[in-house]
């Protein structure tokens, strides 16, 4: 497996504009997905979270571009609406950022996103093995006070696989936190890279939230 990069931009360049802006700045990270809390805070923000609790299947597209769009502003808008009904932002004097975001991923010509069934993650799977995939994000910085907004997608990131035998697929069907994820395989676990041939892209970008994209779209936000 090709090495994979986190980031281009040097760590300590990154670490002080994230903690200058910490200061400054109020973060919601609107996302309950672990892997998206890791790599915000890797990053050296200070954040809370809130979850969307939006009906994702409800909202649908034909394009992977335009279905990720939609969601990360499905969140974004159902989050404004939670903070509205708690008056959360009553006297806030720093300027607060919100960050959404969608990931899918495409085998085959076909949207895959977060497996409803066992059965479904299984099919999945089974697409990936001895071909490959991509995944599609789109990352949304909405500033809570103006109302303005900042977004982006990150496209694409190639994941070539080697064949995937019956028995491994078998064994991750049964975890279900092996596939309660975009595409229904987590890729970063260690049980799963000896499958992965090549990727090309970053890590942060398989996980869903691009690091240089979310970077670039804070700062955009922020002028």
């Amino acid at each position: 497996m090709a090495s994979i990069s986190n980031s281009s931009t040097p760590f300590k360049l990154r670490h002080s504009f994230s903690r200058t802006v910490s200061l400054l700045v109020k973060i919601i990270l609107g996302s309950s997905s672990p892997a998206r809390r890791e790599i915000l805070a890797d990053m050296g923000y200070e954040f809370t979270v809130m979850s969307a609790d939006i009906d994702e299947k409800a909202i649908r597209r034909e394009k992977p571009e335009e279905l990720v769009k939609a969601l990360a502003e499905a969140k974004a808008d159902a989050i404004k609406l939670k903070l509205h009904a708690d008056c959360a932002l009553e006297g806030e004097l720093l300027p607060t950022l919100l960050i959404t975001s969608d990931q899918v991923m495409v085998s085959k010509g076909v949207i895959r996103e977060r497996p409803r069934s066992k059965e479904e993650a299984r099919e999945f799977i089974k697409s990936y093995s001895s071909d490959r995939a991509f995944a599609v994000n789109f990352v949304l910085v909405t500033n809570l006070i103006t109302g303005a907004t900042k977004g982006g997608w990150d496209i694409p990131d190639v994941i070539h696989f080697h064949h995937i035998p019956d028995e491994f697929i078998e064994n991750v069907v049964k975890e279900e936190g092996m596939t309660c994820v975009a595409g229904g395989l987590k890729l970063t676990h260690p049980s799963v890279v000896p499958f992965i041939k090549e990727l090309v892209g970053t890590a942060d970008s398989v996980c869903g939230l691009p690091r240089e994209l979310t970077e670039k779209l804070i700062r955009e936000s922020l002028n």
